[in-house]
């Protein structure tokens, strides 16, 4: 032996020495805490990540998330085994050999990677090893961050191994691991990608999601369907490769089509509306539990499960119509703001003209909120200003009365876009309101056959107010029953005089309606602001027996273990009118629907189930209302732009051609399913004969001469205008002057 070669053995041996040492006193510092503290046993063995809290619908099935982090956990039993296999076959093969961190795979990286440059060959971190990482990320330590973080790394994997079993670990791994999107552990990437619970996946599915990890965009099925399938094949092969499934499997599960069934709340959530409010109601809840033994509750963080009252069937019935109904009706509004060239007065307000980006009016690529949904477009800024100006918006509420429970609720056109709540806003009621007017002078002994006048008057104390009605017709005296069945003005006014202000206020504020703080007859016509979640439940007391429940959102909620955290008991209903009061308005607002301003919904849409409803609209078409409702549900619908001066110049603006076609699509699709008819449109048990008599008197008359008698000392220019039109219908002929 050489002297060259002994030397070279020499100081061959004492560089490995060296280097064994170096590595061993670097694995040292990292085990003592010189790159960080590790965590300790105690840590490890409760290892809890955050969870979104779940909204279920009144049937369990998932409506929508409330999160920091959009994950949800599952249990090892959840697991199909498929997926672990498929994550095994592509991740870490030696998973059940090693104990947390593999010493071949470090070597394989060496030679392969570092030596050979084959950089397909893997990273060499072992599930155990991801897993640490994603649960404690890494570190920054310079120079020395990759060598130091994956010590720490196998370290901890070691730790891991020794309090959990292998089952385990995957779980904590499937549960943690990220997916794009936002979108953390497998449970979520399950309901994202493929709208439907891990345990249901298919093998070839969870291969699509195993292959995500790769590198979560450019694997995103949805984004990039070709890499997508790519993958998802190279992962059944490798599980081929590891004989979890055959190649004959392989190959067959490799040539289907990549199916997808996206979900993605965070878009275009059907019950995002819905879902916030849910929000702010189980804040509320949970607020009453921060003083107990237990602690308070993170909604975003704790995995909570909200089940809620809503039917996603009546959701989805009433988001449809909705979308139906506006998708028809935007383009006549079009039309009718172009005839008008409202747009061009719009333009020249100096608002617009002064904003710099008016100036230059950029074209932007996006996503535009339609009539039928989010679609693709590109518009100039000016352009996009007016596609949302001039677009109508629909809230549709639905209720069971005797409850309060919220069945449906559709806030606006979309929630991401558009969260302003349309439901909440205050808007001119119009002839909506009417019914409580009426129901208020019942309730004080006025009758259905008791007459009211239809005389033209201005009212010198209200600023020469001059009502009319809707037809421009006036003159003699109608039955109460018919003024409010054809939603007369002028007997509403007459009403409004006899019942008295205080009375009707008195109502309101049981029924949760504010008033203006000065007495108005407008009031009586629906001039104040209301929201349509106080119409709806103001008519839950003519549904149930003049009894008004509160409104529910939440059934109750449990916490992440499934323990009991709330439970609505649904407390019992305020009386609010009597219940022959009730019955009575009932038997009107029927007659409202098969004869007055409501029949369409017989005429057109078919409907055969017993209704009692209620048309409004607003002073030049700005809004359009209407409530119709049976024993177990009430509709309610308004329709209109968010500026009241974005509006139609014809009666195609009316409740009855704008807003009544939306729960009559709903009535619709509820009367063809067998379902939700005999949950929601059972008949009225209520005395027809009784409140049929009641009404059983002429609709009009003219006032006898002891009427106009009394009107002439009080009214004498009014009192020669009746009296003219009474002589000339009595004798055919006009009075000599």
């Amino acid at each position: 032996m050489t002297d060259l070669l002994k030397f070279l053995i020499k100081w061959g041996l004492i560089g490995l020495l060296v280097l064994a040492g170096g590595l061993s006193g670097f694995v040292f510092l990292v085990h003592e805490g010189v790159f960080g503290p590790l965590p300790s046993r105690t840590e490890l063995r409760h290892i809890e990540s955050e969870q979104a809290t779940l909204v279920l619908a009144n049937d369990n099935t998932l409506i929508g998330k409330i999160f920091a982090t959009n994950r949800t956990n599952i249990k090892s039993d959840q697991l199909p085994e498929h997926l672990t296999q498929a994550l095994i076959a592509t991740e870490d093969r030696r998973f059940f050999q090693h104990e947390g961190y593999d010493a071949r795979s470090y070597m394989r990286v060496v030679f392969k990677t570092l030596l050979l440059g084959n950089r397909g060959s893997g990273g060499g971190s072992t599930i155990t090893q991801q897993l640490v990482k994603n649960l404690y990320g890494r570190a920054n330590f310079g120079f020395l961050s990759l060598p130091a973080n994956k010590v720490r790394e196998a370290i901890i994997a070691y730790r891991m191994e020794q309090l959990y079993s292998k089952r385990q670990i995957l779980t904590l791994y499937l549960n943690s691991v990220p997916f794009g999107e936002n979108v953390y552990g497998i449970e979520a990437a399950a309901q994202r990608y493929f709208n439907k619970s891990t345990t249901q996946l298919k093998p070839e599915e969870s291969a699509v999601l195993i292959a995500i990890l790769k590198a979560n965009t450019y694997y995103n099925p949805r984004l990039h369907p070709n890499h997508a399938r790519q993958r998802r094949n190279k992962v059944l092969n490798s599980m081929a490769q590891a004989d979890f499934i055959s190649t004959n499997k392989a190959d067959s599960l490799s040539s289907l089509p990549l199916k997808l069934d996206y979900s993605n709340y965070q878009l275009d959530s059907p019950s995002g509306y819905f879902v916030h409010q849910v929000k702010l109601a189980a804040q509320s809840i949970l607020s009453e539990f921060e003083d107990m033994p237990n602690g308070s509750f993170d909604l975003e963080k704790d995995g909570l499960k909200i089940y809620t009252t809503l039917d996603p069937t009546l959701q989805t019935f009433a988001r449809q119509a909705a979308r139906k109904q506006l998708a028809a009706m935007q383009p006549k509004l079009d039309a009718d703001l172009n005839r008008r060239q409202f747009r061009r007065e719009w333009e020249q307000q100096p608002t617009q003209t002064q904003d710099p980006r008016w100036q230059e009016n950029t074209m932007t690529y996006g996503n535009y909120v339609t009539p039928t949904g989010l679609a693709p477009d590109s518009m100039s800024y000016q352009d996009s200003l007016w596609h949302y100006k001039k677009m109508l918006h629909a809230a549709v509420l639905m209720m069971r009365p005797k409850t309060g429970e919220v069945l449906a609720w559709v806030g606006g056109n979309n929630f991401r876009y558009l969260p302003f709540d349309l439901i909440l806003a205050r808007r001119q009621v119009a002839s909506a309101f009417k019914p409580i007017l009426y129901a208020t002078a019942l309730e004080n002994g006025m009758k259905p056959c008791t007459y009211l006048s239809n005389e033209e008057k201005v009212y010198p104390n209200y600023e020469d107010w001059r009502p009319e009605n809707f037809d421009h017709t006036s003159g003699g005296e109608v039955a109460l029953w018919y003024a409010l069945m054809h939603s007369m003005n002028l007997p509403t006014v007459d009403l409004y005089f006899l019942t008295g202000w205080n009375k009707l206020n008195g109502v309101c504020a049981q029924l949760g309606i504010d008033l203006p703080d000065q007495p108005s007859p407008a009031v009586a016509l629906g001039s104040a602001d209301v929201a349509l979640n106080d119409m709806v439940r103001a008519y839950c007391t003519f549904a149930d027996s003049g009894r008004m429940p509160e409104q529910t959102l939440i059934s109750r909620i449990e916490d992440s273990h499934g323990r009991v955290l709330y439970q609505n008991y649904y407390p019992p209903a305020t009386p609010v009118f009597r219940s022959e009061t009730a019955e009575q308005m009932t038997a009107i607002l029927q007659r409202a629907v098969n004869e007055g301003t409501g029949a369409s919904l017989r005429s057109v849409f078919g409907l055969k189930a017993d209704l009692a409803g209620k048309t409004g609209t607003s002073h030049n078409y700005s809004d359009a209302w209407f409530i119709v409702y049976t024993p177990d549900l009430i509709i309610g619908v308004r329709v209109g732009a968010n500026d009241p001066a974005i509006r139609f110049s014809n009666s195609l603006g009316s409740g009855a051609n704008l807003a009544l076609p939306v729960a009559g699509m709903v009535l619709n699709a509820i009367e063809q399913s067998p379902t939700s008819k005999s949950a929601y449109l059972p008949p009225f048990l209520i005395d027809k004969n009784k409140y049929i008599d009641a009404m059983d008197c002429a609709p009009t008359r003219e006032p006898v001469m002891r009427d106009y008698l009394k009107d002439a000392i009080t009214e004498p220019r009014a009192t020669g205008k009746k009296f003219t039109r009474w002589f000339r219908k009595l004798f055919k002929r006009t009075p000599p002057e």
